[in-house]
């Protein structure tokens, strides 16, 4: 990856951990927390009355990592419906597992900015937090 295209990955993170566009307080729905350096999130998804995912909503505290991938996650769930959220999530965690190639992330907009990680497995688990919260959320919906 070049400096260009790292420093604005880097930018894309920061801004949506500076400036979140969905986190609110959410109290019904439990943490789900990373055991090895404490960040915790929470996601609400809300369905429309089309049957597609009207908002998505975030609550937590952590790293600039988790909060901006937060954040980035709650952006691309809106208008989709469960089934294609579901895919979307499982993509997204696939190539940080090393299991799908990071390009594909470029059908998932801002979270691009996270295909990095992979070469710094120790964020790894901050990168996915949050799309596991939604993951179980999203399968409740199903």
């Amino acid at each position: 990856m070049s400096d260009n295209f790292d420093s604005l990955y880097e930018e894309i993170i920061r801004d949506h951990y500076k400036n979140p566009q969905h986190k609110k307080p959410l109290e019904h729905i439990p943490f789900v927390q990373n055991p090895s350096c404490g960040d915790k999130v929470r996601v609400a998804i809300t369905l429309g009355p089309d049957g597609t995912i009207a908002e998505a909503a975030f609550d937590g505290s952590g790293c600039s990592i988790s909060m901006s991938s937060a954040d980035v996650l709650a952006d691309l769930l809106a208008g989709k419906t469960p089934q294609e959220a579901k895919a979307m999530v499982e993509l997204f965690l696939a190539v940080l597992r090393g299991e799908k190639d990071p390009s594909e992330l470029e059908q998932l907009g801002d979270a691009m900015a996270f295909q990095g990680l992979v070469r710094l497995p120790v964020r790894l688990k901050c990168a996915a937090l949050s799309w596991r919260a939604a993951l179980e959320q999203i399968e409740k919906l199903l």
